[in-house]
């Protein structure tokens, strides 16, 4: 009798935690997945992390098949600062000069609302530096920094600002118009700031990271790599 009321009780309950679990994941079973604050994953050479760190945020679960296939549902309020970046990490380790060729590819299905910015964030190796690409953004987003004006460069038109968080130099190159697949030849861009600007000299690329900076998404919003992939040599 104990037993039946207990299993009475737990029904509800577990019919309910099916309900929460199912709103999070994706459409079928991910061979990984996280709601862990800095639940990490390796594939293939690359790193997955669900990388929740800004003040405020809510709940977020990254979920991956491969480096490639790979999501996130985020549940962050509607309130000012960058809540999260989930993404996923190829190390290059090369300098600028020593690389050849340095190219990535992306295909990415991301919500209509929200705020933030989907983005490659690439780092020397020492994280003096930080170039950040943002191929699309919604939303109240913005880059840090001043504005240094318009270029083209690795098949791509971007603005471009410059500024600093206070631990490291950042430059941010926003697409002048929102894309969800292509291509991007990453060498221009680091030979661009390093022999046309001057901004630092022949540092060795560290990460090269793709992923979403989300600041709110309140009410659960899908975020979704469809492909992506980074090739150095």
């Amino acid at each position: 009798m104990q037993r039946a009321a207990r299993t009475l009780f737990l029904t509800p309950l577990i019919a309910l935690l099916a309900l929460i679990g199912f709103a999070a994941a994706p459409a079928q079973a991910a061979t990984w997945s996280s709601s862990d604050q800095w639940g990490t994953w390796s594939n293939g050479g690359y790193t997955l992390y669900n990388n929740i760190w800004g003040s405020g945020a809510g709940a977020q679960t990254i979920w991956a098949n491969s480096s490639s296939d790979w999501g996130v549902w985020a549940d962050h309020p509607n309130t000012g600062g960058i809540k999260s970046y989930p993404n996923a990490k190829k190390v290059v380790g090369k300098k600028i000069s020593a690389i050849s060729s340095l190219t990535s590819t992306y295909n990415v299905t991301v919500p209509s609302s929200g705020a933030y910015n989907t983005s490659y964030d690439i780092w020397d190796t020492n994280y003096d530096y930080e170039i950040m690409l943002w191929v699309n953004k919604t939303g109240a987003v913005g880059p840090l920094g001043t504005a240094q004006g318009n270029v083209t460069l690795g098949g791509h038109s971007w603005s471009v600002y410059k500024g600093s968080n206070g631990a490291n130099e950042v430059f941010s190159f926003l697409r002048t118009s929102n894309s969800t697949s292509g291509s991007v030849d990453i060498k221009p861009i680091v030979n661009w700031i390093k022999n046309t600007k001057g901004w630092f000299g022949d540092v060795t690329i560290g990460d090269v990271q793709f992923g979403y900076e989300i600041t709110s998404s309140a009410g659960g919003l899908d975020f979704r790599t469809n492909s992506f992939g980074v090739s150095a040599s």
